[in-house]
């Protein structure tokens, strides 16, 4: 597992450690956290493009979930070079150290971000991909790079497009550094850890004018991660993707009101312009998951995510 002491990495790394799999974890703890890290998974200092740490990580593995990337949409826009030499370069090394060491099964964090403003809703997978972010340009290269790998290699793989994610399972959630995420702002400024939040652009064709977002619980993403696992090792070779939501969208307003009321804390927010990159509106179809992968989300409220991620926050160590 590559970005495996990241949020998301962290709890499907828990999560294959109690089905009884063996895990290792790659990740040069850039934006990830050691102390994230399960019991019970090998832990590798390094990074997709450190060739000596990368392999002793792959050696003896059958399948590879890869999670490194830089994902903060604002950031790629100022430093786009960041994003290409993670996130493709970093690809390309993981995929060629793969194919050397006889790895054929790939399980890829993607991304909605690929899809760019949505010319109709929900998104199902044919949906035209066409990024308004560096980070979502990144992501759909990788996606090419993996689908013609499997074309030409044998390998096979399985890209899930999740949406907004959120919430928190095993003791382990978002921890950011900075945090960028809307969730994790409105917890901080609920429990006293900065003065409100701004909330960015009033005028998106939107019920309220704030930006639509689908979320789904980490926890039914990690779940959707162990079927995609599963899946690549049927006997069947090539490309699939799947997207991840619940097909409920919510504003941001929404979110800071469900905020408000899990904490009893009135939030206070500022309004500001749009942020460069930020699609009015993202909405899944996972019908296709449902079908082919036999998976739905157990956890869709909004409430149950911001509880959960409330949960964990509270008992996070002082800085």
């Amino acid at each position: 597992m590559v970005g495996g002491a990241g949020y998301i990495g962290s709890v499907v790394a828990a999560r294959l450690l109690q089905e009884g799999h063996e895990v290792a974890v790659l990740d040069d703890l850039s934006t990830g956290h050691r102390d994230a890290v399960p019991e019970g998974a090998a832990f590798h200092p390094g990074s997709t493009q450190d060739g000596e740490a990368l392999r002793a990580a792959l050696r003896g593995r059958e399948a590879v979930m890869h999670f490194a990337a830089r994902s903060v949409v604002p950031e790629s826009t100022r430093v786009p070079e960041l994003y290409w030499s993670n996130n493709l370069c970093g690809t390309l090394a993981l995929l060629s150290a793969m194919r050397e060491l006889g790895v054929r099964r790939l399980v890829f964090s993607s991304t909605a971000a690929v899809y760019g403003e949505p010319q109709r809703l929900p998104i199902d997978e044919e949906h035209p991909t066409s990024p308004t972010s560096p980070y979502g340009n990144t992501k759909l290269a990788a996606d090419l790079l993996i689908r013609d790998e499997a074309l030409a290699h044998q390998l096979a793989a399985v890209s899930l497009r999740y949406f907004n994610v959120a919430g928190a399972a095993l003791g382990l959630g978002e921890r950011h550094h900075p945090e960028s995420h809307l969730i994790p702002l409105l917890l901080e400024a609920a429990l006293g850890k900065r003065e409100g939040l701004t909330v960015y652009g009033t005028d998106y064709p939107t019920p309220d004018g704030t930006c639509v977002r689908d979320y789904i619980h980490v926890d039914d993403l990690a779940a959707a991660h162990l079927l995609a696992l599963e899946a690549t090792g049927s006997g069947s070779e090539g490309h699939h993707v799947y997207n991840l939501g619940n097909g409920r969208g919510f504003t941001v307003l929404e979110v800071v009101e469900a905020a408000r009321r899990v904490t009893g804390v009135p939030i206070d927010i500022r309004l500001g312009p749009r942020r460069p990159g930020d699609p009015a509106a993202l909405v899944a179809s996972s019908e296709r998951a449902r079908r082919e992968l036999g998976w739905a989300p157990r956890r869709p409220t909004l409430e149950e995510m911001i509880s959960d991620a409330l949960e964990f926050r509270r008992f996070l160590p002082a800085g």
